[in-house]
């Protein structure tokens, strides 16, 4: 093993090594031809001599500038150090909410440890790994996790780091990434490539003249050094990380002997994220007795990024706040601005302000009785984001798959608020674009794309081109997606009708305290004989809450 890193080192630094032993040749003549001049010749030349070294400088510089520029892809310097394995630190123990991800990358290691092996047994080492999933779930975590565990060294780049204007810059790069790893796998028994949002290099070619043409010769180099890794004793793996969906990336990228094991990220499960909670929780100084399962409950959808970031930014308010713990008042405030954002102080109008009670307060009560799958936390008439006011009803747990009649509630949610303003003033604002542009593109995708529709279209005719379809068939759709539009307003409408009481109590309500909590809408809807709703909803609430 001494032998074959002193051989990485003699070629990875072996032009230095040869530049130094000529300099040294030179100088080492230099100083025997002075000795053999006469005293005045070797005066001056010493007198001389800096001004020569001087001009020499600025001309080797001038040179290699040159040279490296027009000559050498100069543009395409690949300036990244490789960590070695060991110090990346990142231990499967660091590794949270994701442990039927943690098995397939632990066998993903084991093969890598176990190369010799398996190319003894004829097998193919892996290659190449790809890990796809949402952002914030821990990918480039994973993917250090692996490279602490096989003891190898780490090279980290992002795939915009491989995008240049210049043709073939990007290509260079990619063949200077794959050399130095080659010369780490020789020297340290393997090497791993990570390369974060591989999708900016990885995306399906275009083929058309003049379009995409540096990203197409930087993916075809990325190809060509994968493929050249099968004939290489080395052990050298790739690893790369997306956001985008797997029909966006090449499929020369994917196919066996490249990208061919793929670990698909996802959200954590509620078991995943009450032990991110504690993970985090035990980070900061908090109360004790904070019920991680209810947070957890709270969190659906949220990923590891978002909950460590909950958990930072409930430290701060509690700071802030002059605590000196973080308890549940902190961390439900964390949520909100995190879910809704900073409150923002406009002066509105009184009317502004009654029509805006009518509008949220139409979102909650068919939220509420539409949609029993969510959770109205809380309902508020204080400007965030943009909008005068806003209804948080996150689902009680997570939803993978919708049906006709759960999708038919998320619009009769949406129009609540159109349809409030209606029943009560026969009028409507500007405030519903956003609820009605929501709207339309369920009830589009239910028509034109999963055969929901009213006359009986099935297939996905979005995928179609519009041109190709009939002016009848198109008209169909519409029609379709105006009806189920119709449908939902005509119901939304009669449920609000039918609970005009309640309306106008959580409108006076809103009016008066300009935000209520989860424990009060409960509250009220109890008094108006909604008891059993409120007993289910109960336990997706801290308590404290």
């Amino acid at each position: 093993m001494f032998l074959r890193k002193m051989n990485m080192y003699l070629k990875e630094y072996k032009m230095a090594i040869i530049i130094s032993s000529v300099v040294l040749f030179m100088i080492v003549l230099a100083i025997v031809g002075l000795m053999s001049l006469e005293s005045f010749y070797r005066k001056m030349t010493l007198a001389t001599m800096p001004v020569q070294f001087l001009l020499a400088g600025i001309n080797a510089a001038i040179f290699v500038f040159l040279y490296m520029v027009l000559m050498r892809g100069g543009f395409a310097k690949l300036d990244k150090a490789p960590i070695k394995g060991k110090d990346v630190s990142i231990m499967w123990s660091d590794i949270m909410g994701m442990e039927d991800v943690k098995q397939e990358a632990m066998e993903v290691v084991q093969l890598i440890k176990d190369s010799a092996m398996v190319q003894k047994m004829g097998g193919n080492v892996i290659k190449g790994l790809l890990m796809m999933g949402p952002p914030g779930c821990g990918k480039t975590y994973l993917a250090k996790a692996i490279a602490t565990e096989a003891n190898m060294p780490f090279i980290s780049m992002s795939g915009s780091e491989f995008v240049e204007v210049f043709v073939g810059v990007g290509a260079s790069r990619v063949r200077k990434l794959f050399q130095k790893a080659n010369n780490l796998a020789y020297g340290h028994g393997g090497c791993i490539i990570f390369i974060d949002e591989i999708d900016a290099i990885g995306r399906t070619r275009t083929f058309s003249f003049g379009g995409g043409q540096e990203t197409n010769s930087t993916l075809n180099q990325l190809l060509a050094e994968m493929d050249g890794l099968k004939s290489k004793e080395s052990n050298i793996v790739v690893i790369g990380a997306t956001n985008a969906p797997e029909k966006e990336m090449d499929a020369a990228l994917l196919r066996p002997g490249r990208f061919d094991r793929k670990i698909i990220i996802t959200k954590p499960s509620q078991e995943d994220r009450e032990e991110l909670f504690k993970f985090y929780i035990k980070k900061i100084k908090a109360e004790p007795g904070i019920d991680t399962g209810r947070l957890a409950r709270r969190a659906v959808g949220k990923s590891p990024a978002d909950i460590a970031n909950i958990i930072k930014e409930a430290a701060l308010i509690a700071t802030r706040g002059k605590k000196t713990a973080v308890g549940l008042k902190e961390i439900s405030e964390a949520f909100e601005r995190v879910d809704l954002g900073i409150k923002h102080r406009l002066t509105v109008t009184p009317k502004e302000k009654e029509m805006t009670a009518y509008h949220e307060s139409g979102h909650l009560i068919v939220t509420y009785l539409k949609a029993p799958s969510k959770s109205v936390f809380k309902a508020s008439i204080i400007p965030r984001k943009g909008t005068l006011g806003v209804v948080w009803s996150p689902e009680k747990e997570e939803i993978h798959s919708q049906n006709k009649e759960q999708l038919l509630a998320e619009i009769m949610i949406c129009l609540g608020g159109y349809a409030a303003e209606r029943v009560k003033f026969a009028t409507s604002t500007i405030g519903v674009s956003s609820d009605f542009e929501k709207a339309m593109h369920i009830a589009h995708t239910m028509v034109w794309r999963v055969g929901m529709g009213e006359s009986g279209y099935v297939g996905d005719y979005s995928t179609v081109p519009k041109e190709e379809l009939s002016e009848q068939v198109k008209l169909s759709l519409n029609n379709d997606t105006n009806k189920i539009m119709k449908y939902c307003l005509a119901e939304t409408e009669k449920t609000l009708n039918d609970n005009m009481k309640i309306l106008n109590r959580f409108s006076k309500e809103l009016l008066d305290k300009e935000e209520l909590e989860y424990d009060e809408i409960i509250a009220i809807f109890a008094e108006y004989g909604y008891s059993e709703a409120s007993a289910e909803l109960s336990k997706y609430m801290p308590k404290e809450a």
